[in-house]
């Protein structure tokens, strides 16, 4: 089985605490799927929302194809996203509920199929934000200090 990652949305992960995930397949057309092959996708203002038991990724921008001719796709058009008709029940269960969101977190293609990884999501607060902040930085300052003691010659012990 082959993945290979076309874009992750890091802003999702930024802004949101993700609590549950799922992979979904996507409606599309000829001239989005050589977009997406090509990389130009963009998942950071996109969410999926739930209209008459199907899920729609909306907001998703999947540039026109160069090549394209008249019959080229809308960049930001709603794509209906295939799912189990319980995941649909799942997530939007979860969404009316609790007041969740669903974010699109990656597009890949598995196989050489298009898909989606779905995460039922939290806002996070601005104290949140700034906790996660410091603990990368704290992250990266370790990181920083042990590559400069290997680099300078002392084993590691």
């Amino acid at each position: 089985m082959s993945l290979k990652t076309i874009t992750v949305n890091r802003k999702a992960y930024h802004d949101y605490h993700i609590e549950d995930t799922a992979e979904a397949g996507l409606v599309l057309t000829g001239t989005e799927i050589k977009s997406i092959r090509a990389g130009r996708v963009n998942l950071r203002d996109a969410y999926a929302s739930a209209e008459n038991g199907e899920l729609w990724l909306l907001g998703a921008h999947i540039a026109q194809y160069q090549a394209g001719s008249r019959y080229n796709h809308e960049p930001k058009r709603p794509r209906k996203l295939l799912l189990h008709r319980k995941e649909i029940a799942e997530f939007s269960g979860a969404v009316m509920r609790k007041g969740l969101t669903i974010v699109p977190l990656r597009l890949y293609l598995k196989n050489g199929i298009a898909k989606v990884e779905l995460g039922v999501a939290r806002g996070k607060k601005a104290y949140d934000k700034r906790e996660a902040m410091a603990q990368r930085d704290a992250q990266r300052e370790i990181q920083r200090a042990l590559s400069q003691r290997t680099q300078s010659g002392n084993p590691k012990r």
